[in-house]
């Protein structure tokens, strides 16, 4: 049997443009908070998600299509709660976006975080959060985050 890593697909009335700038120009705002340093524009930019005590991952942008696909490569993490902290290390976060019958669907996917992962349960259901509801709400309902 195949390994499943994590996804999640959500739609959105708004243009894949808005959907692209919202995820690489406001991490901080959807996911990091004030734990976020760095930055997650280009190519090739590394950032820092830290939640001291509980998460810390680094990712390098390794992959950039305009209004099409983003994808983070996880250089190094610790997820404190774990045995072994470093599963996200090697992994990859996946946003890949396109349109169907007038809406912008993104589809999420979290290569490396497999059911067979310690953190796997806890993961699915913070990324669903993440995901579903944080991001999700800050395209659709931050209408002040920035003008396309």
């Amino acid at each position: 049997m195949e390994n499943k890593s994590f996804t999640t697909t959500i739609e959105f009335i708004e243009s894949p443009e808005k959907v692209f700038k919202s995820i690489t120009r406001d991490v901080a705002k959807w996911w990091g908070g004030k734990d976020l340093e760095g930055q997650s524009v280009n190519i090739n930019d590394m950032f820092i998600i830290n939640h001291p005590g509980t998460h810390y991952s680094k990712q390098e942008i390794v992959e950039l299509v305009p209004n099409k696909k983003i994808v983070w490569h996880v250089i190094d993490s610790a997820l404190y709660w774990l045995k072994d902290q470093q599963e996200w290390a090697n992994t990859k976060m996946i946003f890949e976006i396109t349109t169907y019958a007038e809406k912008t669907i993104l589809h999420f996917t979290h290569k490396g975080l497999i059911p067979e992962k310690e953190c796997y349960e806890m993961c699915e259901k913070g990324w669903n959060t993440v995901i579903n509801d944080y991001l999700f709400n800050f395209i659709m309902f931050d209408k002040a985050h920035f003008k396309i």
